[in-house]
Parts: C-alpha cells; sequence; structure tokens
C-alpha cells in the first residue's frame, strides 16, 4: 500500500481508504457485525483512512467505528466525518452554535474528544463564499474539538472556491474514470494550495465493477433505487449522474478494455481505483465495501503498478463517447 500525505493535515494516509456509507445506510442491510468484519480487514490490509458521515444511519457509521477504534486503541487511523445535512440546507444553517452540536455528537459517536478531520458535507454553494463559516471552523481547531477542517463539494466550482480559502485541509469530490473533470483544474489548484484530494464514488455507485445489467435492480431502500433521478439528493452522487443504461453500455466496454490491457491480474473495480489514486495529485480514494471480500480486493489496489498512458488514452476515449456530452458541464 502507498501512502500520501492528506494536504495540510500533514498526516499520511493510504492511497486506498474506506468510504463507511455502506456501513450505516441506503446501501441495503448491513448488519453490526459484518460492518465491524469490514473495518478490520480494511485496516489489515493497510487501510489507514476511514470516511464517515453523521447522516450516514444518523450517526449509525460513526457509532461502527468509534467501537472498532475502542477495540483498536494506537491503530493510527485518520477517520474524516462529515457535517451539514442534518438541517435544511440554508446557508444561515452553517453557523458556529450549529457546529458545536454537530461536532460534539460526532465526537461522542466516534468516542473520541478531538475530530481528525471535520467536512462540510455538501452545503449550499453560498456557504463557500462565506467567512463567518471558516471563521467557525477556524474556532472550532482552536477550541480543540477538531484537528483539521476540508469541505465535500458536488461541482469543480465549489471546490476551486474552497481550495481558495488558507486553512481548509482537504476536498472531497466525485473521480473515477465516468466522471474525469476534476482532473482540469481541481487537482492541479489542489497540489498548488498544499490541498488534499479525496476522490469518491470511485466505482460510479457499482457500474464499474462491470456487474450491472440494465435489467438489475436495488432494495427499495437503496439509493441506486430511490435517487436514481435526483429526488433525495444530488443526482450526480448516484451512479455519478450518468444514465443508468447508457452507464451499462459504458461500463461493458470499460470491462472490455480492463480484460484485453490486463486480463484476470485486476478487475474492472480495482483498475478503476488504481487508476484514480495514480492520477497526479490525488491523494486518497474512498470506496465503500459491504463485506470483507470487496474490502480485501479495495485495498489490493492500493499495489497495483502505473497502469500506463495507453491505459489512460483509452478511458478517455470511452468517457468522450459516452459521458461528456450529457454531464461534463454540470458538475
Amino acid at each position: 500500500m502507498e501512502y500520501r500525505v492528506l494536504g495540510r493535515t500533514h498526516r499520511k494516509v493510504s492511497v486506498i481508504g474506506l468510504g463507511t456509507w455502506q456501513l450505516g445506510a441506503d446501501w441495503g442491510e448491513v448488519k453490526e457485525e459484518q460492518a465491524l468484519e469490514v473495518l478490520e480487514a480494511a485496516a489489515n490490509a493497510g487501510v489507514n483512512f476511514f470516511d464517515t458521515a453523521d447522516v450516514y444511519g444518523d450517526g449509525r457509521s460513526e457509532r461502527i467505528i468509534g467501537e472498532f477504534l475502542k477495540a483498536h486503541p494506537g491503530s493510527g487511523i485518520m477517520v474524516a466525518t462529515k457535517m451539514g445535512r442534518r438541517v435544511d440546507q440554508k446557508p444561515q444553517n452553517y453557523n458556529l452554535a450549529n457546529f458545536r452540536a454537530w461536532t460534539d455528537r460526532s465526537r461522542k459517536n466516534l468516542q473520541t474528544d478531538r475530530l481528525d478531520l471535520v467536512q462540510l458535507h455538501c452545503p449550499p454553494t453560498a456557504v463557500f463564499a462565506d467567512d463567518k463559516v471558516f471563521d467557525a471552523l477556524d474556532t472550532l481547531v482552536s477550541e480543540g474539538a477538531i484537528a483539521n477542517y476540508g469541505v465535500s463539494v458536488e461541482t469543480c466550482d465549489q471546490a476551486l472556491t474552497a481550495i481558495a480559502r488558507p486553512n481548509v485541509a482537504s476536498v472531497q469530490i466525485i473521480l473515477n474514470p465516468f466522471r474525469i473533470k476534476p482532473l482540469e483544474k481541481v487537482v492541479p489548484a489542489a497540489v498548488a494550495n498544499m490541498v488534499g484530494i479525496i476522490a469518491r464514488v470511485p466505482l460510479a455507485s457499482g457500474l464499474l465493477s462491470g456487474r450491472y445489467s440494465a435489467t438489475t435492480t436495488f432494495a427499495e431502500n437503496d439509493h441506486r433505487n430511490y435517487n436514481r433521478e435526483g429526488k433525495a439528493f444530488d443526482q450526480g452522487e448516484t451512479f455519478s449522474g450518468v444514465d443508468f443504461v447508457k452507464g451499462v453500455a459504458a461500463a461493458r466496454a470499460y470491462s472490455d478494455i480492463v480484460q484485453r490491457d490486463f486480463g484476470a491480474k485486476w478487475s474492472p473495480a480495482q483498475a478503476a481505483l488504481a487508476w484514480i489514486w495514480q492520477q497526479p495529485g490525488v491523494t486518497t480514494v474512498i470506496p465503500g465495501a459491504r463485506n470483507v471480500e470487496q474490502a480485501m480486493a479495495n485495498a489490493a489496489a492500493g499495489s497495483a503498478p502505473l497502469l500506463g498512458a495507453h491505459f489512460n488514452h483509452e478511458l478517455l476515449g470511452l468517457y468522450d463517447e459516452y459521458f461528456r456530452a450529457d454531464i461534463h458541464n454540470k458538475w
């Protein structure tokens, strides 16, 4: 596993992290024992960066991580959580009083006095331009409630605004072979400003695993079912915003490329994860895992050799053919 410094946190994190949305909610049921096994498998494979949020299962994901950390003192695992989605998405709700309440709740859930990294959870665009918001975050740092703060964003413009802030440590953004726009401006700007890049939705909600067909169905409480049209939250979070049927066709073409270039050495999912972390300027990528096998396979992608310029060129061609016209200007 390769490790890189996460922006202004000055902490080294594994290039493959673990996203824990699946362990909270919205991906079908994962029992607590199974969730703890996933955390254990990831940590044993060298993953030392867990990403969660206070709304994943209304705190369930945080609480499970807290139990894991209690059982593994001194593990060195860095936990990034998020806040802001527990209230109506109005800019005025992003204030110091709420920040204190939310971080207190997360500290209790995670069983820690100080949170390693707190990210604003895809707030309204106006929040990124509000000095008072970032003054409040600085106050939390000075009070010792949090060690560092960052942002999770929906759009590249939001990311660029945040990167210009002097104390933003990291930016979390959707980045995968089906969503490449952040590579144009966001990632270079982050490098220039010593801001870490956390790549989320790396498998386009599972499309890049190559396991879905146009007739695949998902559980009623799975966001790949209820948020396909963006009815619950930003459409870009589900299948990276691409049309499902078109995404399945593109995923089939992508799997063919992986098979042709790498044979059985790397699965389509592993190749996607490796491609992301091998992009210059990306710090870590945070795939989710519902079971031990997925966690171990994801972590193995952290030791993949360079995939090469030819593979990169093929993926760019795939993006141009299937997605650029539909999504490139949306996010």
